[in-house]
């Protein structure tokens, strides 16, 4: 049986939630992958200068400014050599008033075909290799948005958005959970700046696992002397994020935007710029050039982390690393089609994927009253 301990993929995913209730500073990470090949090829430097539907994401006060259009943002991606699979989904819609807008977003992370080998070795000691199964590990988010206008006019924008946010996991048949969770912000816009402001997690989003075994799958985690979970409660603790950005005219037919996010984590220090405890800061940094509104290059860098330099396994002197990202867009008529090539790690740990992103406008008449 001790053969099954290095290849028993499951409990590897099971053991970060096999535990009693307590906070978890990577608790769905998921949600933090980002959404829009635009966020994504601009570092996640979004907060203040969202605009569009993938808003309900990175700040849901954006969301206002889809007005008279039905928008709908979809997203696939790839991660860890085609292994993780990442898929966005979102739809904006707004109401009979210029003032509010409501959208509804979901998210999948997963990872399938993972083989389960909890029955691989016979009680003979051989190995019997039909006995190998496959299951899917996969996190679903699903957001649901309200944005509303706190006031405007024809130099000032200030909008208020808030997510009602329900998280599902699930690890094939042997757990599941369901989470929910609240997030907040607000977007302020005058003449060429822009500021944001945005709290994720207000009410401490938690999830509740639940874990389903055979007495077959009981007996063979016993022999392998694993623990066997029962029930968990994994908490997530809010965490708060700035935005600054300003608009720089470039000729009459093209501008330069620029945006600055602080990521503000409140559970003890992590590999940050400012590491603290319990406070921990993550900037984040993105360009955006525009051409006529046609044409879109991108570029942003953030995750700042000390680590060992490229190839150093001499001196193990630790220096400042990134995870940088690039990116374009085209708009054709009422379609966006957007593209980023970004780091899942950092420039001394290469883990490079393709995003891409459709955004699609539906023309659509609503009166304009209060």
């Amino acid at each position: 049986m001790k053969a099954l301990k290095p290849c028993f993929l499951l409990l590897l995913i099971l053991v970060g939630v096999g535990t009693r209730a307590q906070f978890r500073k990577y608790s769905n990470e998921f949600l933090n992958i980002g959404a829009g090949a635009r966020g994504l090829g601009m570092g996640s430097a979004q907060v203040a200068s969202v605009t569009d539907g993938t808003a309900g994401y990175w700040n849901p006060a954006g969301l206002v400014n889809v007005q008279d259009n039905v928008q709908v943002n979809l997203m696939h991606s790839e991660y860890f050599a085609g292994i993780g699979k990442y898929d966005y989904l979102n739809v904006t819609l707004p109401t009979t008033s210029t003032k509010r807008t409501l959208a509804i977003t979901a998210l999948r992370f997963a990872v399938d075909d993972i083989m389960n080998t909890l029955f691989l070795v016979e009680p003979d000691g051989s190995l019997n290799y039909n006995n190998i199964k496959s299951f899917s590990s996969a996190d679903y988010g699903f957001l649901l948005s309200y944005a509303q206008s706190l006031k405007r006019t024809e130099n000032k924008h200030v909008n208020f958005g808030v997510n009602a946010k329900v998280i599902h996991r699930s690890v094939g048949s042997f757990a599941k959970a369901w989470g929910f969770g609240l997030d907040a912000g607000l977007q302020f816009m005058q003449d060429k700046w822009r500021f944001g402001i945005v709290g994720r997690d207000l009410t401490t989003t938690f999830n509740s696992w639940a874990f389903s075994f055979t007495e077959q799958e009981k007996e063979a985690l016993y022999l392998a002397k694993n623990d066997i979970p029962v029930k968990s409660t994994e908490l997530t603790s809010p965490r708060l994020i700035l935005g600054g950005a300003r608009i720089f005219p470039v000729g009459k037919k093209s501008g330069l935007m620029a945006e600055a996010n602080l990521d503000l984590t409140f559970d003890g220090k992590r590999n940050t710029v400012v590491s603290g405890d319990p406070v921990s800061i993550d900037p984040k940094l993105g360009l955006e050039y525009n051409y006529k509104d046609v044409v879109f290059i991108r570029g942003g860098v953030n995750n700042f982390q000390k680590g060992l330099a490229d190839g150093d396994t001499l001196n193990l002197k630790k220096v400042w690393i990134f995870q940088p990202s690039v990116g374009v867009g085209f708009r054709i008529q009422s379609f966006m089609i957007d593209y980023a090539f970004t780091n899942l790690a950092n420039q001394s740990n290469p883990l490079f994927t393709h995003v891409f992103s459709l955004k699609m406008d539906f023309r659509r008449k609503r009166n304009d009253h209060q």
